[in-house]
Order: structure tokens, then sequence, then C-alpha cells
């Protein structure tokens, strides 16, 4: 136990941070930390991933509770959604017996904010909460896949609470800009009904349109056989990991059925398009959602 006082001081160069899981986000983020922090503990559950990511360079050291975490300025949480709910409550104990550093940093890698946020806002006066959620990812997970540069040009969004030190949230920034990623700070709320929009309903629609074309090809083998490059990319998201991703649902439930009610209502509007039968009309639409999705690619496309 190191109860010593943490001050901020504007460098994670002399800081010791704590990755807790060391799946694709926890691992890349400790190599992308390699030589910039003064060490990383990895904690994860399974020996073989923590020999893994000691071999791989990924962590400095290693344990599979978070008690290894013990010395650590900063902790971050890169678990699923509901996992990182139990490690606050966890950090809560070890907080309130001083088995953590006195003002310890913990963040999180979180996909939803509002109930991970909630349940920081139960921790003790004696850790500063600072919700975390980069903006990137694969559609596969593991350690095997992680990789130091993931994080780049990425948003890393920062919900810091009410209570929360400004200097903690600075803190969080910083390693957000030491892996190259973009920190921009938003309410929990309105992070969550964002990501709906341009994640999660997007999981939700690349899910249907596999499984639409499944059912065709239930009864028509075919369907594979004609299913190109353009049927890959736009089901892609399917392929992500079922438990993680309805974990996320399950804590965005409100945002991501408000924003499946809007995607219903385009897909009707479609439909009464190609029902009609007016050319014009449809291509009309079809070419303003082109342009706007070109518009978003020329300012925000990376």
């Amino acid at each position: 136990m190191n109860d010593a006082q943490f001050s901020f001081d504007k460098t994670l160069l002399t800081y010791t941070v704590a990755i807790v899981g060391l799946g694709l986000m926890g691992g890349s983020l400790g190599l992308a930390l390699r030589g910039k922090v003064r060490r990383v503990i990895g904690i994860a559950r399974r020996p073989e991933t923590i020999q893994q990511a000691l071999a791989m360079g990924a962590v400095d050291a290693a344990g599979s509770t978070l008690e290894a975490a013990a010395e650590a300025d900063l902790i971050v949480l890169a678990t699923p959604v509901s996992v990182i709910i139990r490690q606050i409550a966890d950090i809560d104990r070890l907080a309130t017996a001083g088995a953590l550093r006195e003002g310890v940093v913990v963040t999180d890698m979180g996909s939803t904010k509002a109930a991970i946020c909630d349940a920081m806002a139960q921790l003790p006066a004696n850790v500063q909460p600072v919700g975390g959620h980069p903006m990137c990812g694969k559609e596969t997970s593991g350690l095997n896949v992680a990789e130091g540069s993931l994080y780049r040009d990425a948003p890393f969004i920062l919900c810091p609470l009410p209570r929360t030190e400004p200097w903690a949230t600075a803190l969080v920034a910083e390693l957000a800009e030491t892996v190259d990623a973009c920190p921009l700070t938003l309410d929990p709320q309105h992070h969550d009904r964002l990501v709906a929009a341009i994640s999660h309903a997007p999981y939700l629609a690349s899910v249907a349109v596999f499984a639409a074309a499944a059912d065709l090809a239930s009864g028509d083998p075919a369907t594979w056989q004609l299913a190109a490059s353009g049927f890959r990319s736009t089901t892609r998201l399917a392929g992500s990991d079922p438990g993680m991703m309805a974990d996320i649902l399950r804590t965005n439930r409100v945002a991501v059925l408000d924003q499946l009610d809007r995607l219903r209502s385009q897909l009707d509007q479609l439909a009464r398009l190609v029902a009609d039968q007016d050319d014009a009309a449809l291509r009309q639409s079809l070419a303003a959602v082109q342009s706007k999705r070109q518009l978003f690619l020329d300012k925000h496309g990376r």
C-alpha cells in the first residue's frame, strides 16, 4: 500500500498505470504506453493472458486481482460494461480499506457511460473518477489482435463527474493524447445518445441484414454464392462479440430503442419510395444521403 498524496504534474512519465483487462483494448493501451509511463501493471484472470502480455511487452508487471493495483496512480478498467460496474464496487472496497493510493484516478473504456458513471459516483472521496470511452476497436477481440496504434486519431470521450477534480480529468486527457487519441468531454447521457446512433444501432442493423439474408439462404443456398464484398462490409459489425454487445445494449436500452425508431422510420420511408415506383423521388432521396455521407467523410474521415 502507498498512501502518499497523488499530485498532478502534467507528465505521465513518472506515473504507474494499472490496466484491468488485457484484451484488445487493454493490451493495445499497454503497448501504446510502452516507454511513456513509469510502469504498466496488467491485471487479468487467466495466467496465460498475463504471460502473453508480459512476453509481448504490453505490461511491465501483472497480477490476477485488483490488489495488484495498490501502487497505481491511474487505474484503467478495460473490461465489458457489466464487469466494469462490478470492478468499481471492488475498487470502492479497496479504497475504503486504504489498499489503494490516496487520490488514485479511476477511468474506464466502457462503451456506455451513464451506468458506469452512476456506479463511479458511489466511490469514496479518496478516489478520483473519470468515465472514459475511446471510439475505436475491431470486430475481433482478444490480446492476440492488440496493437499499439489502435488509438491513433480516435476520439477519446471523457465523462468527469461533478465531484471530479479538474487535474484528474486533465490526467486522463493526457493519457488519451499520449496514445495519439483526441480527448473530448461529454455528459454521460449525451454520450450514450450519440453512440446509440453511430455504433449500437448500426451493429443491430448489421445483424438484421445478415439475419434476413440467412433466412433467405435457408431455402436457397445459392444466396451465399452471390454474397461478395458489399455484403461482407455491410455485415462486418455482425461479427462482433455477442456477449459484449448484449451487455452494451442492455446498459443503453433507452437510447438504442429511440435510435431504432429513427432507423425504422427511414426504412419505412425508403420502402414507400420503392413501392410507389417514383424513380425521381427515390433517386433524389438516395442522392441526398450520398451527398451528406461524402460531406461527413470529407470533414471527419480518418
